[in-house]
C-alpha cells in the first residue's frame, strides 16, 4: 500500500535528576557535597533512506520516544545519557509543524538527517553547587522535559521525468515497457490508483527514474476524482510527459483532453504548467482516425512544446521517446549548472 501523507508524534527523553548525597569524610560538613548530574535524554532523528518509497510504516506506528536520562548518583556518578530514537522515511519526504503547518526539513538526498526534537538537559547534582561558603548544598536541579512535537510528513517523489494524462492514457503501459516497474494495467478507470516508480536504463551506466502519477480529471486541482492529492508528486519533476489518447477507443477528443490537463496543471501550481513537456500522443495502432493525431499536433506546436506518437503495445516510437527524453534532460542539467554557476559568482 502506497501512504504518502501521515501524522505522528515525537518525544524525546527527558533529562535525569540530579541528586543531594554527601559522602562520609572526617572534618568536612555533612561528609562535602557528591551528588551527580542526570544523564541527557535521548533525541529524536529523523533520516532518509533510499530503501523506502511509502510512508505506510508510520500510519501503524504514529508514536515514537527517544529514552530518558537516568538520575544521577552519590559518589559523584553521573547518570546515564538516554539513547537516540530514529526514524526513517523515504526520500522525498516533507516534515511539517502539525500545529502551524511550518516547513521544519526537506529531504532530498539519501542519507540526510533531520533532528527532530531534542531532549531534555540533565538536572545538576548538589556537588555542582558547593562553594568556600556554602560547603554543604542540600539541594540539586531536576531534569528538563524533553522536546514533545506533533508533525504531518508528506511524501513527494523524487523522479526526473513524471507522467501526465487521463486515466487510460496508456502511462502505466509505458512505464511497464521502458523500465522494470509492474504497475496494474486494466481497461477502466483509475487504474493507477498510487504513483509508481521505473528507472530507464539508456546504457553506459545512464539511467533517469519516471514517475507514473495517477489519471486526472476536470477539476482535479479542485479535488475531482482522485483530486489533487497526487499533483504533488510531479512537482519534483524535470520534465513532464503529457500522454494522450488519441484512438477513438474513449470516445473523447484529443485536444480537449490536451487542454484540460495543462489547466488543471496551471490551477494547482502555475510553475508546474511551465516546465517542460513532451506531448505524447498514445495508442496510435489503435487510429482509426488520422486527423485526431494531427489535431493534436497542431495544438501541441502552437503551444511551442515538442510532439511524439507511440503505441507502447506494438513499441512502435518507443526508443525515439526515450532519446528524445534523454537529450532533453541533459539539456535542462547544463542550464541548471549555468544557472548554479552564475549564482555561485555574481557580476
Amino acid at each position: 500500500m502506497f501512504i504518502d501523507r501521515v501524522k505522528i508524534k515525537v518525544k524525546a527523553g527527558d533529562g535525569g535528576n540530579g541528586v543531594t548525597a554527601f559522602r562520609r569524610e572526617k572534618f568536612v560538613p555533612r561528609g562535602g557535597p557528591s551528588g551527580g548530574d542526570g544523564g541527557v535524554g535521548g533525541s529524536v532523528w529523523m533520516e532518509a533512506d533510499e530503501g523506502l518509497n511509502t510512508l505506510l510504516h508510520l500510519r501503524y506506528n504514529p508514536e515514537h520516544k527517544a529514552e530518558r536520562g537516568r538520575h544521577g548518583e552519590g559518589s559523584n556518578r553521573f547518570g546515564k545519557d538516554g539513547e537516540d530514537a530514529a526514524i526513517k522515511v523515504p526520500v522525498g519526504t516533507q516534515v511539517f509543524n502539525a500545529e502551524t503547518n511550518e516547513l521544519l526539513f526537506d529531504f532530498t538526498e539519501a542519507g540526510q538527517r533531520f533532528l527532530v526534537a531534542k531532549g531534555g538537559k540533565g538536572g545538576w547534582g548538589n556537588a555542582h553547587f558547593a562553594t568556600p561558603t556554602r560547603r554543604a548544598p542540600k539541594f540539586h536541579y531536576t531534569g528538563r522535559p524533553g522536546e514533545e512535537k506533533e508533525l504531518q510528513l508528506e511524501l513527494k517523489l523524487i523522479a526526473d521525468v513524471g507522467l501526465v494524462g487521463f486515466p487510460n492514457a496508456g502511462k502505466s503501459t509505458l512505464i511497464s515497457v521502458i523500465s522494470a516497474a509492474k504497475p496494474k494495467i486494466a481497461d477502466y478507470p483509475f487504474t493507477t490508483l498510487e504513483p509508481n516508480l521505473g528507472v530507464v536504463d539508456l546504457g553506459d551506466f545512464r539511467t533517469f527514474v519516471v514517475a507514473d502519477i495517477p489519471g486526472l480529471t476536470e477539476g482535479a486541482s479542485e479535488g475531482a476524482g482522485l483530486g489533487d492529492r497526487f499533483l504533488r508528486h510531479v512537482e519534483r519533476t524535470k520534465l513532464m510527459l503529457h500522454l494522450v489518447d488519441v484512438s477513438s477507443l474513449e470516445g473523447r477528443d484529443p485536444v480537449e483532453d490536451y487542454r484540460i490537463i495543462n489547466r488543471e496543471l496551471a490551477n494547482y501550481n502555475k510553475d508546474i504548467a511551465d516546465r517542460p513537456q513532451i506531448v505524447v500522443a498514445t495508442k496510435i495502432d489503435s487510429l482509426d482516425e488520422p486527423e485526431r493525431l494531427k489535431s493534436l499536433q497542431e495544438a501541441a506546436k502552437r503551444d511551442g512544446k515538442e510532439f511524439i506518437a507511440i503505441s507502447s503495445v506494438a513499441n512502435k516510437g518507443l526508443k525515439e521517446l526515450v532519446a528524445l527524453v534523454a537529450q532533453k534532460l541533459d539539456s535542462l542539467k547544463i542550464v541548471d549548472s549555468e544557472m548554479a554557476q552564475a549564482q555561485a559568482n555574481p557580476i
